[in-house]
């Protein structure tokens, strides 16, 4: 298997220079944008003990630039609470902002698999505020609203999203909320994520975690049957990932409790306290509640990557390592060999047509370190890639946190004072145990950051504007472009495919191992299609222009 789905060389372009393109991109700043944004643009260094440069992240954008950052509302609303079926979403603000976080990511979900069949993401609730709720305040509209939601369709939660203009004229989302939760009887909560705060939509994560973890989980204290027994957070179900990861973890044996938030409900949420182990896949999205989780409830986190066929593996034995158990490490050895054969036959065949060729990846969340992995698996060299709202340790591992410096913009999330649990407090394992399987390997709450892991030479940029991608499109002419929907149509027509991260366009799913085997042939075939070559205008192909005059 490691013979067959190997990585490629770390070489970085030989033809280019790195530093030069740098300084290429940041030409036509002004001398003050200029200097912030060398601190954001990185060539990647990996030094012994996996040491690399300092990039500066989580600040604001520059005004006037494009940038592909969305707000604290799409985070809260939007990626974190979105895909979670038996919730009513109510946003609280103007119908435009409820319909963008409406239906955007393709997450899917299973209504079967609760007993009351209830599925709200189909719809789109606001409170559609008009320019009377902003003169006069909008509270009485929210009550009306989350009343009429009650009595239409009887869900077992509401939660309630501030926007922008809600926060400007003061309305006590939370209040409401209150008063509406002594009244139906059922969990109604409220997040006070209007779009302005923080400096991009990490913010809006951030507050969704403290909202869950404060008014939903540790609720319920149903332990379900298993010996095995998982939460899986930063998984989003994006084109069916979630269901491919719930495949595999079933054939092991292994018990998910709760996915945060990817094909979710709102009962998993509530007793996900009484897993055994918190998997991360997406580190910036949730790594709030796992540490939360952990302080309360002395339930360890660990980092995961189910992106891969390799990753999958190497995630699978984590959690046989974990729990060590004989049994566990001999069913997940045969689940990995059973569905490695289909991996090596895909990548066998497609690989020989993609070694060599090039990606660039800017994504949110950590798609843009996870599918490096796929990228090598076909023999693909990531020569550029960043994130969108990531922080430092995003970046360049957890070990940096103690000297990232607190800002004002960060101050203005609220941190919550967790300690243990006086009743539910139970550490899963011993500090023996813990520091016994820290030596064979297996870190808990660490995480490495994408550029240790990324070659020498590569391109590091974070929060990428338009115009940059542009000049790196020119300059490295790339094979393929991974990135959103904004960036989509104007990647293009440069004549380079582009795929979408976020939400797939309509492919998936891409994790686990049968998702490996979907992507290797999405991409084998964006790369090879010849669409592409056609983007050019005849005119631009062949520029000399051929004319006569009319007296001849």
């Amino acid at each position: 298997m490691d013979e067959t789905v190997a990585k490629p060389k770390p070489v970085i372009m030989d033809d280019i220079n790195t530093e030069e393109v740098k300084s290429e991109l940041l030409r036509l700043y002004p001398p003050k944008v200029g200097r912030k944004r060398a601190k954001q643009i990185v060539v990647n260094r990996v030094e012994d003990g996996g040491r690399v440069p300092e990039i500066q992240s989580n600040v604001r954008t520059v005004p006037g630039l494009i940038s592909q950052r969305g707000c604290c509302y799409a985070g809260c609303k939007g990626v974190v609470l979105g895909p979670t079926r038996d919730i009513v979403n109510i946003t609280h603000g103007p119908i435009g902002c409820g319909f963008y976080s409406w239906l955007t990511r393709r997450n899917q979900t299973d209504p079967e698999a609760s007993p009351d069949g209830h599925n709200f993401m189909t719809y789109c609730f606001s409170t559609d505020m008009q320019d009377k709720e902003i003169i006069f305040g909008g509270e009485k509209k929210l009550k009306q609203a989350i009343q009429e939601a009650y009595d239409t369709v009887h869900p077992k939660a509401i939660a309630v999203f501030a926007t922008c203009p809600v926060g400007l004229i003061g309305d006590d989302v939370h209040a409401v909320c209150r008063e509406m939760k002594e009244k139906l009887g059922i969990n109604v909560f409220g997040f006070s994520c209007e779009g302005y705060k923080g400096v991009s939509q990490s913010a809006g994560h951030h507050i969704a975690n403290n909202g869950i973890f404060t008014h939903v989980i540790g609720t319920d204290d149903t332990v379900r049957d298993g010996d095995f027994k998982l939460n899986l957070l930063g998984e989003y179900n994006i084109g069916g990932d979630a269901f491919e990861i719930e495949r595999i973890f079933e054939k092991c044996g292994i018990t998910l409790v709760s996915t945060f938030s990817g094909n979710s409900s709102i009962d998993a949420f509530a007793n996900a306290h009484t897993a055994d182990l918190n998997l991360i896949m997406c580190h910036r999205s949730i790594n709030y509640v796992a540490e939360m989780m952990e302080t309360k409830y002395g339930l360890p986190w660990i980092k995961v990557n189910f992106i891969g066929a390799e990753a999958t593996a190497k995630s699978l034995r984590k959690i046989a390592a974990y729990f060590d158990d004989a049994a566990l490490t001999e069913k997940v050895e045969a689940v990995i060999a059973e569905e490695m054969p289909a991996v090596i036959a895909a990548v066998s065949e497609i690989r020989p047509r993609t070694e060599g060729k090039t990606a660039m990846m800017f994504v949110g969340g950590s798609r843009a370190h996870h599918y490096q992995e796929l990228f090598s698996e076909l023999g693909m060299e990531t020569i550029s890639a960043g994130y969108e709202f990531a922080h430092r340790d995003d970046y360049e591992g957890r070990s940096v946190l103690s000297s990232i410096k607190v800002d004002a913009d960060s101050r203005n999330i609220q941190e919550l004072k967790v300690e243990p649990d006086p009743e539910k407090y139970h550490p899963r394992i011993t500090a023996e145990k813990m520091e016994a399987l820290r030596e064979k390997g297996l870190d808990f709450a660490d995480y490495a950051g994408m550029m240790p892991e990324m070659q020498t030479g590569a391109l590091v940029i974070d929060d990428i504007s338009q115009y940059e991608t542009e000049r790196l499109l020119e300059i490295y002419k790339p094979d393929i472009f991974c990135a959103g929907i904004k960036e989509k149509y104007v990647v293009q027509k440069s004549g380079i495919p582009m795929k979408q991260l976020h939400s797939y366009d309509y492919g998936g799913p891409y994790a686990g191992f049968i998702g490996a085997v979907n992507f290797y042939r999405e991409i084998d075939r964006m790369t090879h299609s010849k669409v592409w070559s056609y983007m050019k205008a005849p005119w631009q192909e062949t520029p000399e222009l051929t004319a006569y005059y009319v007296t001849e």
